[in-house]
């Protein structure tokens, strides 16, 4: 099927990238004014800022409870931004909807950013995070049994590296991954995937600029070969939490995403494929207003509630 017509719509208005250099502070600041007043935002029970305290430092996150009970499913939240934008606040409707449609409480990390803060910060505030949350069960009314991890995009990587790194660390509470559109292979090696030629160009993020996008993250000491930066690269991918991987049909990152998943099963793990036609890269952040595209974050609470132990 064609790019959905709204999707069209918005990318037709879109001017083409400023030459020269990216600048992050601009870019920032630009997202953070397209950022709903609070007034607008999706109601949810409970909201509240606070801090981890982490091995890797102190991490800003945003706690999201859905509604009030004894104890909960935890979910922790990493938002995309090719390593160097997004914050709470860009990301916070997305994090309100999977609190809602999950039952989970849902914290979302406010991890550092490239290029100000080298490989590997980020990755291990989002560690961090999770660690910190095993060790607060009592004060987070954690249930001990359901802990997940999800991000869309580079959250995705983060997602993917921390389940790996949990495992490889001896941290077993890890029982769910959800990966949105994931960027699992930083290479980008456009020859590698299909999808790299196939929409390369017309759908939002486009081939070209997956180099100059990541450049601040990996400048910064990433290197595209360690699995820990480019998940699809691990060569034994067994023993994972089971998994939702979530593609877009007009993505470059498309092909890696399904790759991941048909690997992650050959491994033996208990991994749902859905593959939304239509959509292009972010759309979970930037298009779950259209009805069809909000069905990727109630299929996300779906499997959570569905492998939620009892």
């Amino acid at each position: 099927m064609p790019i959905h017509p709204e999707i069209a719509k918005i990318l037709a208005t879109i001017p083409a990238p400023p030459e020269g250099p990216l600048n992050p502070a601009a870019m920032r600041a630009g997202e953070e004014a397209q950022v709903p007043p609070l007034a607008d935002r999706t109601p949810v029970h409970r909201v509240q800022d606070t801090v981890a305290a982490t091995a890797a430092g102190d991490v800003p996150v945003r706690i999201y409870t859905p509604e009030d009970a004894d104890s909960y499913g935890v979910l922790v939240y990493f938002h995309g931004g090719a390593f160097f934008l997004g914050s709470l606040d860009t990301h916070d409707h997305v994090a309100r909807a999977l609190a809602n449609e999950s039952g989970y409480k849902v914290i979302s990390v406010g991890y550092r950013l490239a290029p100000e803060a080298a490989f590997p910060a980020g990755l291990e505030d989002c560690y961090g995070v999770v660690e910190w949350v095993t060790e607060q069960a009592g004060e987070l009314d954690w249930n001990g049994k359901d802990l997940a991890v999800a991000g869309d995009s580079s959250g995705g990587t983060f997602a993917a590296a921390v389940t790996a790194m949990a495992k490889d660390r001896g941290l077993g509470a890890i029982s769910h991954q959800i990966l949105f559109y994931p960027s699992l292979d930083l290479d980008f090696d456009a020859d590698r995937y299909a999808s790299m030629r196939e929409n390369a160009v017309g759908y939002g993020l486009e081939t070209a600029g997956l180099k100059p996008f990541n450049a601040f993250y990996l400048d910064s000491g990433a290197d595209p070969s360690d699995p820990l930066v480019s998940p699809i690269k691990r060569e034994d991918l067994s023993g994972l939490p089971k998994a939702l991987v979530i593609t877009a049909e007009f993505d470059p990152l498309r092909d890696e995403g399904e790759l991941y998943a048909q690997r992650l099963r050959s491994a033996g793990g208990e991994t749902v494929l859905s593959r939304y036609d239509g959509a292009n890269h972010g759309f979970v952040a930037n298009f779950s207003w259209i009805p069809e595209f909000y069905g990727a974050l109630a299929e996300a609470g779906k499997f959570l509630r569905g492998g939620a132990s009892q």
